[in-house]
């Protein structure tokens, strides 16, 4: 008969060579097909890739997700309208001509005349100026005063967050219409910043409670509890470790908060509370039409289509970076 052949692995070693021998069958049991063995670099001499952070994933999942595509998109074409609306709107948004008052859609004029012969087309493009200049700041200021406010209440606790909370809940309490109604009717300016300060005033309590949510929440964890033992100061715990890995939330609810505010302006421009003429506004101009829906109907779909059309863009937005930035959402 012939001799059994021992394998390599165990010659020399005696029992110890059995067991290695044992360990590496059941590893490479375990190892899955075509899959490197332990140690082994990348196939092909390819070299390994650098761990994704989750801002680089959320980046990667947001360029494949058609519906923050679209709504982006439509997003950079509203901004460059309100920049230069002379890039598509040719005429002079207050020239009125009574004898074309209310009329349809002409050559040269697509969405017809208002009750001044103003030419509708020509405001709805300049009207986009208006709104994205109080969603931006406004948005802009909510975020720079709640985040900054509920972060301090989060990471010091205490006395400051107790009376964060009480104040947050006293604006909270305020309804946002009748406020507006009652602070805005006292004001004459025509321009934007009187509505930017109102919405600003009611919006930073909501972000307030995400951006202390946040921070109470990234405080616990192991790397800012190290971070402490080593020496670090609370400037530094809250700068570099805690504010980065806590600020995704407050993205999302600012970004989804811009399209409201927008919204709010046009709803408060409505009322005759918020913007005022001469300030062109799609709010203002619903308002102006909408005694005459019967007879020129142009005159209120077209601001009111390009007000909803803002809107839905700026949600559609934040719910796609939310989508991006919750990993219990991936």
């Amino acid at each position: 008969m012939p001799e059994p052949t021992v394998p390599k692995e165990a010659i020399g070693h005696g029992d110890g060579g059995s067991a290695a021998l044992a360990i590496g069958e059941a590893e490479s049991l375990e190892r899955r097909p075509g899959a490197a063995p332990p140690g082994a670099g990348p196939p092909g001499g390819v070299p390994a890739g650098k761990p994704r952070s989750l801002w680089s994933d959320a980046w990667h999942d947001l360029c494949r997700n058609p519906v923050f595509v679209l709504s982006a998109l439509v997003i950079l074409f509203l901004v460059l309208i309100a920049i230069w609306p002379q890039l598509i709107a040719t005429g002079n948004p207050y020239r009125a001509d009574l004898a074309k008052a209310q009329q349809g859609s002409q050559p040269g004029h697509p969405f017809g005349f208002d009750t001044q012969g103003r030419d509708v087309y020509t405001r709805v493009v300049y009207g986009a100026r208006a709104s994205i200049t109080v969603g931006v700041c406004a948005t802009a200021g909510a975020a720079l005063l709640g985040s900054l406010l509920g972060g301090l209440a989060g990471f010091f606790g205490g006395w400051s967050d107790t009376l964060l909370s009480r104040v947050a809940d006293i604006f909270f309490g305020i309804p946002v219409i009748l406020g507006g109604l009652v602070f805005l009717s006292m004001i004459t300016s025509t321009t934007v910043w009187p509505v930017v300060g109102f919405i600003v005033l009611l919006g930073w309590p909501q972000i307030s409670r995400i951006a202390r949510g946040s921070v109470v929440t990234a405080k616990q964890n192991d790397y800012v509890h190290a971070a402490r033992a080593l020496g670090a100061g609370n400037g530094r715990m809250l700068l570099r470790h805690i504010a980065p890995n806590a600020v995704a939330p407050v993205i999302v609810v600012a970004t989804i908060a811009l399209g409201t505010f927008i919204a709010l302006e046009a709803t408060l421009s409505y009322l005759g509370a918020g913007l005022k003429p001469p300030t062109i506004s799609w709010g203002i101009d619903i308002s102006t039409a909408s005694p005459y829906i019967r007879s020129a109907p142009h005159m209120l779909l077209w601001p009111a289509g390009a007000l909803s059309i803002t809107v839905l863009a700026f949600i559609m937005l934040g719910d796609a970076v939310r989508d991006a930035l919750d990993p219990k959402l991936r």
